[in-house]
This record gives C-alpha cells, structure tokens and sequence, in this order.
C-alpha cells in the first residue's frame, strides 16, 4: 500500500476514533444503559480496527520494525 495512503487511512481511523470517545455518553442522573452499550460497542470495534492497522503497519516487535523502517527508506 502507498504510505500516503496508508497515513491518510490512519488519521481518519484515529480522528473517528477521537470522536467517538468524545461523544462518550455521560454518567448522570438521567444516564441510559442501552444508549451507553451502544456507544461502547462502537467505539469497541473502532478500537480494534485502530490496533489491527498498527499492528499490520506498524509491529511492535523489533525484528517487525526494522522490516517497516526498510520499506519506508527503500
């Protein structure tokens, strides 16, 4: 995948994940459940797709990063 494309993809992913952890429904006397189980399974499944593109771009592991690091200096 082309890195500009691949960075563009991740700052969308991330932005949309800010939003939704900024619309995170909030706890007062008037708090619903239902509405709160929906955002968290939402943001729940933006999350994971935020962690599966860092993994898949960009490993954790040392031997994984130096295979990224040579892909973006090629």
């Amino acid at each position: 995948m082309d890195k500009k494309v691949e960075t563009t993809k991740f700052l969308s992913m991330i932005r949309q994940l800010v939003s939704d952890v900024q619309g995170a429904p909030f706890p007062g006397p008037d708090f619903e459940h239902e509405l709160y189980s929906i955002w968290y399974e939402h943001v729940q499944k933006n999350a994971q797709e935020c962690f599966e593109f860092l993994d898949e771009n960009f490993p954790s592991d040392r031997e994984g990063m130096n295979k990224t690091l040579q892909k973006m200096f090629k």
